[in-house]
This record gives C-alpha cells, structure tokens and sequence, in this order.
C-alpha cells in the first residue's frame, strides 16, 4: 500500500511541476522533471521512507530531518540530487576539511527548482505561498550569491 500511495504523489507532484514548467516555457524539463524516482534505487527508499512507520509529516509539508537516519533514503536522496541539476545540491562543490562551495546555477535549473518548490507545495497541500516558504528555509541553503539574487528577484515578481 505504501508504495501505491508514493506512486499517487510522485504523480501529482509531477503534474503540478509539469503545469508551473509549462506556464514558463520549459516543455521538456516538465516532462522529465524528477523521472529518477520512478528507478528502484529511489522510488523504494522514499515509499519506505515517506509512507513507512517511521516518517511524520509538518505543517510545511514533508521534510528530511538531520536527526532521522534512513541510509536507504539517505542514499536515494543524494541520488536524486545528483541526477537532477534543479536541486541547488547538484551545484555544491565538495571541498577540504569537509566545506563545500556552491556554483551559479542556469537560469532554467533555478526556473525549474522554483516549479518544483511549487509543486510539491501543491502536491502536499501546504499553506502559504513559496515566497513565505523560501523565506523561511533560504538559509538551509547553500546557493551562489548570483543564484540567491535571481531566485529572490523571481520570487519577487511573482513569475518565473
């Protein structure tokens, strides 16, 4: 049953990504947007994970909190970063002493991570506009100083 119920998210997830996608010009990242979850390696760990015993859900929709180990999903989640360049963590440089260093990211991957914040706020229902949730999580974030000032002038004039 976990599984079904992973399966109906990733698919509204992806249509709400696909609508916002396309209202911005972006056809074909809208239809390729997040296919990695449909390969074992990820679409196992996340239903286990978000669908198993062991996940809550917050007012701000599904999280990953540090202090839940999940290797299985831990691995899926760093697969998925790294297959998909709309994830800031895709542009993140590893670096000595455990730092890393993050790269500008292109316009249409910042455009696409934006859609994907909206989507998944659409998908899982959650209150409050993604200019508020930015707000709020900007600084978990490890972006370039150009990327912040982009994803903050798109957020602020409300398109994409």
């Amino acid at each position: 049953m976990k599984y079904l119920k992973y399966l109906s998210y990733v698919l509204r997830h992806k249509w709400y990504v696909l609508i916002e996608c396309f209202k911005i010009g972006l056809i074909l990242e809208g239809l390729v947007h997040d296919l990695s979850k449909f390969s074992p390696k990820e679409f196992i760990p996340y239903a286990r994970f978000f669908y198993g015993d062991k996940f809550k859900t917050s007012k701000e929709g599904y999280f990953k909190d540090n202090d839940q180990s999940d290797k299985d999903f831990d691995l899926a989640w760093l697969n998925h970063q790294k297959m998909n360049k709309h994830h800031w963590q895709w542009w993140l440089v590893p670096m000595d002493k455990g730092l890393t260093r993050p790269l500008e990211m292109p316009k249409k991957y910042v455009d696409e991570m934006i859609c994907d914040w909206e989507g998944a706020g659409k998908a899982q229902k959650v209150k409050g506009t993604i200019q508020e949730w930015y707000k709020k999580y900007k600084n978990k974030m490890q972006l370039h100083p150009e990327t912040a000032i982009l994803v903050e002038k798109i957020l602020a004039e409300g398109n994409k």
